[in-house]
């Protein structure tokens, strides 16, 4: 006789959505397909020679479509969470669809071509604007110039507790990195920020505690955290 727990339902998946951001042509497309486990959905539509235009192809001059709407991606971290990762359009004249894509999302990346680093300040603007937490991902193409990240820091004017990193759209591998490393930042800020309770009555004024060191988030900690987190929100 089988147990009964061999028929016990299995929890669904908790889903959690992130975003892929940034300027025209900075590898957001790339970004989504390279990470997402099942076949992305694009919007794209080819490139005219009005678009030429109004969107500067001039250093990415191999592209020859861009995203009108969004792209969509998904990728099991855990068995217990699913992360739906959405890119936005470049252009700034499909920028009335950013409120919708980014709405419910926990967290953005913003990926940065060095070589055009004034085409991110509106991302970076967007999220800021909105208290989203973001991480710069600094994607290399192939001729641009390798700046050190702190000088990029300064060139954006970024508080030193968003993360910049470097990775390859191009790659699986680094794609999921980058991934994992936006949740952990996602979890550090949301801690910094949780209001404390408090307390009952008053307490007697006292010395100020030392400042505990943070502790160590495994990667079952995060997981489990993100879909907690998913779940409140109602995802």
């Amino acid at each position: 006789m089988a147990s009964g727990t061999d028929n016990a339902p299995q929890a669904r998946p908790v889903s959690a959505k992130v975003v892929v951001s940034g300027g025209f042509g900075v590898g957001k497309t790339t970004f989504v397909s390279a990470v997402s486990e099942i076949a992305p959905l694009r919007t794209e539509a080819k490139m005219t020679s009005a678009a030429s235009e109004v969107d500067d192809g001039t250093l990415v001059a191999s592209k020859t479509s861009t995203t009108v709407a969004m792209d969509f991606g998904k990728i099991t971290v855990d068995q217990g969470l699913v992360l739906y990762v959405f890119g936005t359009p470049g252009q700034d004249r499909f920028g009335f669809m950013w409120n919708d894509i980014t709405a419910g999302a926990l967290g953005a990346l913003i990926l940065v071509d060095t070589r055009r680093l004034d085409e991110c300040f509106n991302a970076i603007d967007f999220f800021e604007q909105r208290n989203v937490p973001f991480i710069i991902g600094l994607n290399q193409f192939d001729g641009a110039p390798h700046h050190d990240t702190e000088d990029i820091r300064e060139a954006l004017d970024l508080p030193k507790y968003v993360p910049i990193i470097r990775t390859d759209a191009r790659s699986s591998d680094g794609a999921l990195d980058t991934l994992v490393q936006l949740l952990s930042h996602i979890l550090t800020t949301l801690a910094q920020n949780a209001t404390p309770v408090a307390a009952a009555a008053p307490a007697p004024v006292a010395a100020p505690e030392p400042q505990r060191a943070a502790p160590v988030v495994t990667n079952d900690m995060r997981s489990a955290a993100m879909s907690a987190l998913a779940a409140e929100r109602g995802q």
